[in-house]
């Protein structure tokens, strides 16, 4: 079984992932020739490390030697973490000082000339990691441990379905009653369709939330027809097209090219209120999203489209409404899922020993749901005090 420090480090280096990618992030570097290349090899590098650990978890067990380089290779993904928040840290502090600037001259100045987020040494402490992760990945073959996976599309989880246990979900109700606004039809929109994205790092919860909205009862009140639909990075206008014509009960043969399913699917929409969900969006190409798009406006106006997605770029190209940005857990809601994986049902105050360890580890998700139903998943089932401490640090 996957110790909870091997978890902790997938978490950890899927979120940095994220981090680097993102619209926000690529702002703050934009203009520093050299940051912005040491950020690019340091992506290539964690999906490296994060290839490795499947194998070291299993082989640390009898490996003292892959145990103590699992150790620095946590120490190394915490400090890569603790930068980029001392990075994106000074980036405000500097946005909110240039706010207070009392001339239109020295605002100017202070965004363009003293804007630099790679002082105080980040830049070193940059090269510092990517020295220490490029060292622990040379030691790989020594060690004798493998790469279980290449390439980015490990990072791409399984497809999801529309199914949710709503027992296993906390601290959404208000972020789901204002979603559903947007979706009651009293709420009238100027556009045809709403194109909703729900936008948010891996881990968050974006699809459990849309799971969440997808089978509240309101909505089979308020649409004729609903479809669920995993996109993915590879899935094309075909495949899409073909799923939601499926999803709301019209039967596909398999000789139907895409004109001839699209125009099925624009007659099956016509004057209907559809509410369609494209869980998992990933491509940034808006000719093949026209493409997908164009039997949808045959519906009825105030339709509407969830689109849920970790990349910004992606909402840029489908969105016509504001962009919804899901928040992490409280670290109250973080501990109630924790909790309710790890003490198996039973209440976690008959295990007075485990409850700081417990809140020690809700912390390190850092509010994120997926990474408090994994660990607690990891620790169900073994009440130990000792067993949590050794796994935990």
């Amino acid at each position: 079984m996957a110790m909870v420090g091997e978890a902790f480090l997938s978490a950890s280096i899927e979120v940095l992932l994220d981090r680097i990618v993102s619209g926000d992030f690529l702002r703050l570097i934009q203009g520093k020739k050299h940051e912005a290349v040491l950020l690019k090899k340091l992506k290539p590098t964690l999906m490296s490390v994060k290839a490795v650990l499947d194998d070291a978890e299993n082989k640390q067990i009898t490996n003292p030697n892959v145990k103590s380089w699992t150790d620095e290779l946590k120490d190394a993904v915490y400090d890569a973490e603790d930068l980029l928040d001392e990075i994106s840290t000074e980036a405000l502090r500097k946005k909110i000082k240039s706010e207070y600037q009392t001339t239109p001259m020295k605002q100017f100045s202070s965004v363009f000339s003293s804007f630099n987020p790679f002082k105080d040494g980040m830049q070193s402490k940059l090269e510092e990691i990517l020295e220490r992760l490029d060292y622990l990945l040379n030691q790989k073959q020594v060690l004798g441990l493998k790469e279980s996976y290449k390439g980015e599309k490990a990072f791409q989880r399984t497809p999801a379905t529309s199914l949710v246990d709503e027992s296993d979900v906390c601290g959404r109700d208000d972020e789901r009653e204002e979603l559903m606004k947007l979706l009651d039809p009293q709420n009238l929109s100027e556009n045809q369709i709403d194109v909703i994205p729900i936008v948010g790092m891996g881990g968050l919860g974006k699809t459990t939330f849309a799971q969440l909205i997808y089978n509240d009862p309101r909505v089979d009140k308020w649409f004729d027809r609903k479809a669920w639909v995993c996109v993915s990075e590879e899935s094309d206008a075909f495949k899409v097209t073909k799923t939601i014509l499926e999803e709301i009960k019209c039967s596909c043969d398999g000789n139907q090219n895409l004109n001839q399913l699209q125009l099925k699917l624009k007659e099956q929409l016509s004057g209907k209120k559809y509410l369609f969900i494209l869980d998992d969006v990933w491509n940034k190409n808006y000719f093949h999203w026209k493409e997908l798009a164009s039997p949808f406006t045959s519906g009825a106006k105030n339709s509407k489209i969830i689109v849920t997605t970790r990349d910004e770029n992606v909402t840029a190209i489908m969105r016509n409404i504001p962009t919804y940005h899901l928040n992490v857990l409280s670290d109250d809601d973080c501990w109630k899922l924790f909790a309710k994986h790890a003490f198996d049902g039973s209440s976690p105050t008959k295990h007075s020993d485990l409850m700081a360890i417990g809140e020690a580890i809700v912390k390190r998700c850092g509010g994120l749901p997926l990474a408090a139903k994994a660990l607690g998943g990891l620790l169900r089932c073994k009440p130990d005090a000792d067993e949590w401490k050794k796994k935990f640090t």
